[in-house]
């Protein structure tokens, strides 16, 4: 958080597999509140289109599970909150959910900083609560290596 704070940055989340986990991590560092806008668990489809404006062409196309979902759940998240950053995450913690070519495990996470939005495709091992808490410090390091200017 001392990044965004330097900065002078705000965050905030959209969740799908990980339900409020990376909300979570944030908020349980003191100060968080200077820079954590808030955040949507968008587990139901319905929710990613309604409140976060993924098109359901993006979701009939490439499924909930992909790239492009979790892109435009990161944008979509940045525009409802009103934030300068966001992190999006999408995937499958298992243990059912697998298809062909989406294993369980696999987990889209998305960082964005202003307009630019960076994608990292991941399969995470172990079980439901493994991949769930692998997803949420990826993603915390990833939005830091964004905002470092490493991705």
């Amino acid at each position: 958080m001392g990044l965004l704070r330097e900065a002078g940055k705000t965050v905030c989340t959209a969740e799908s597999c990980t339900g409020g986990l990376i909300g979570a991590a944030i908020t349980s560092v003191p100060g968080s509140s200077d820079v954590f806008q808030g955040g949507v668990i968008a587990y139901s489809n319905d929710v990613k289109m309604k409140v976060l404006g993924v098109k359901e062409q993006t979701l009939m196309d490439h499924g909930a599970v992909s790239e492009d979902t979790a892109r435009e759940m990161a944008a979509g998240a940045r525009s409802f909150l009103g934030t300068d950053t966001a992190i999006a995450v999408t995937g499958i913690a298992g243990p059912g959910g697998a298809v062909p070519g989406k294993p369980v495990g696999l987990v889209y996470i998305a960082v964005a900083d202003g307009p630019r939005v960076v994608v990292s495709r991941n399969v995470f091992g172990g079980g439901r609560e493994d991949v769930r808490s692998s997803t949420v410090s990826t993603a915390l390091e990833l939005l830091e290596e964004l905002l470092k200017g490493v991705l």
